[in-house]
């Protein structure tokens, strides 16, 4: 086990949640704002699940995450940048939203429904990393890794489990920060996120041997039974 490894993505991950609470509690001029530790919370917890998946069932996939993004495509590096931006773009706009009220009165129960389908996404993603040793943050086929087709777990009932949990959490954590204005951010990288979906397909379609195969036996990409 690579400890510098793991320092590492344990300082870049730190540092993430750090930029997040300050985008969050920064803007909203408080820090005694329940939804904000509560996002926070959800994220660290899926961080750490994260971390342990990935060095009990594949430690070297965190080599890959932290290595150089070779073979990434060019329109990837430009979706993940947009989706970024737009990541706190809705953290800097729900805490403005808390501190002057934009949305007005919002139903708690929908804060802990919201609360809970992010959970859920964020578990449905971890999963998926359980399930896919090649579960990269960028699209490439990974060719000095043995790149090969996926079909256990969450892959057997859609070909992109990930990108389901992740527009899980993308639109619900907006909710449960009470932003009408951060859940309209939040459409946003959910559409990009869709957009990704399709042409990673596309790229795996054409260049990933048997993912031909795979997709006519799971016709879905995201939803079941729907798409």
């Amino acid at each position: 086990m690579n400890t510098k490894l793991i320092v590492r993505y344990a300082v870049r991950e730190t540092m993430g949640l750090a930029v997040m609470g300050a985008a969050l509690f920064v803007s909203a001029g408080r820090i005694d704002w329940w939804p904000g530790w509560a996002a926070l919370a959800v994220i660290a917890a899926w961080t750490a699940a994260t971390a342990v998946v990935i060095l009990r069932t594949n430690p070297t996939l965190l080599a890959e995450r932290l290595g150089p993004r070779k073979g990434a495509k060019s329109w990837d590096t430009v979706l993940l940048s947009l989706v970024g931006l737009l990541q706190l773009a809705r953290y800097i706009s729900a805490g403005l939203d808390q501190r002057y009220g934009w949305t007005g009165e919002f139903p708690t129960a929908l804060q802990i429904a919201a609360l809970v389908v992010c959970a859920l996404g964020y578990a449905l993603v971890v999963w998926a990393t359980a399930s896919n040793a090649f579960f990269s943050q960028v699209v490439r086929i990974q060719g000095e890794r043995g790149h090969t087709v996926v079909s256990g777990g969450p892959y057997r009932y859609v070909r992109h489990p990930g990108y389901l949990g992740a527009i899980m959490y993308e639109l619900t954590i907006s909710l449960l920060l009470a932003s009408w204005w951060a859940f309209a951010v939040s459409g946003l990288s959910a559409v990009l996120l869709m957009v990704r979906t399709v042409l990673e397909d596309r790229t795996l379609l054409a260049e990933l041997p048997g993912y031909a195969d795979y997709a006519r036996q799971v016709r879905f990409r995201l939803f079941p039974g729907v798409w």
